[in-house]
């Protein structure tokens, strides 16, 4: 076969190829990068009257995340209710990952090190989670840790407390509901990195005279680094943008990202910041997916001859 004929077969199987995709392409961008454009648009327009957009570019929505005018005078400042909702999402966020990375790591040491046929029923205990909606889940911890739930109940029983501790409508609350949900998307990427760590790793460590807190330094927590930044990820991302959690266990008074936007689109009637708002979660998702890439192929093995 000439050069030429061999030029000819590889544009044709290229067309083929983009003519197969072509609707999956379509609907991709249709479904997904359609709606997303709409938002990115709306977030350089002007709010209208009563709810919608006016076809007037301005900047004013971006401005409006983190700074506000006076009504009387015109000035700028800081706007701290605002600054108040995305210090708290980040800081829900980040502490529902230690603390899921703090349960999920040591259960899933110990599926891990179970015999297989053990370990497919941990991991069915553990995916179990999955099968119920989220808003019912939420509602079930909701009943565990309200004034006249189980937890108040069985502690007055026992007479640990005098009265109801007050858990419900706190940042605690969403805390706890959040580490609930989401941590067993902690617990399964960990358990796929520590079921291919070598054990035989531990008796070196040992013999070399390394201390336990040594050898899960040095040893374990470099080798399943890959799982704890997949795992990170998949709790974080969420977790930042979680709307059911905080609204059922926060009482909507303590508001995180996901929130406040749906009540721009609501209550608020301003569209643009919205628009903006949920532009900025997405920057911030991208910003944690690129750390993610970067620490897995860091972390991933080289090739070589």
């Amino acid at each position: 076969m000439t050069r030429t004929a061999e030029q000819q077969q590889k544009a044709a199987t290229t067309r083929r190829n983009w003519a197969l995709s072509a609707p999956a392409l379509l609907v991709l961008a249709l479904f997904a990068s359609g709606p997303l454009l709409i938002v990115l648009v709306y977030s350089f327009l002007r709010p209208g009257s009563y709810s919608g957009v006016e076809w007037e570019f301005t900047t004013e929505a971006w401005q409006g995340i983190f700074l506000t005018r006076d009504i009387f005078d015109g000035t700028l400042g800081w706007a701290d209710a605002h600054l108040s909702i995305f210090w708290r999402s980040v800081k829900l966020s980040l502490t529902t990952t230690i603390l899921t990375f703090a349960f999920g790591f040591p259960t899933a040491w110990f599926i891990a090190t179970r015999p297989a046929r053990a370990r497919a029923f941990w991991l069915f205990l553990i995916t179990i989670p999955f099968w119920t909606n989220l808003l019912i889940r939420t509602f079930a911890i909701n009943e565990v840790i309200r004034n006249e739930g189980l937890m108040n109940t069985v502690l007055i029983k026992l007479g640990v407390i005098a009265e109801p501790i007050r858990v419900i409508y706190t940042d605690t609350a969403v805390l706890i509901g959040m580490t609930y949900v989401y941590l067993p998307l902690m617990v399964l990427p960990l358990f796929a990195a520590i079921d291919r760590f070598d054990m035989k790793l531990l008796e070196a460590g040992y013999d070399l005279y390394a201390s336990r807190w040594q050898v899960l330094r040095r040893v374990v927590l470099p080798i399943v680094k890959p799982g704890i930044v997949a795992g990170s990820i998949l709790v974080f991302v969420p977790s930042l943008g979680a709307y059911v959690t905080p609204r059922v266990l926060g009482g909507g008074k303590n508001m995180m990202i996901g929130n406040f936007i749906e009540l721009q689109f609501g209550q608020g009637r301003n569209w643009p910041l919205g628009s903006a708002l949920a532009m900025l979660l997405l920057l911030i998702v991208m910003v944690a997916l690129l750390v993610y890439v970067r620490a897995a192929t860091k972390g991933a093995p080289q090739g070589g001859h």
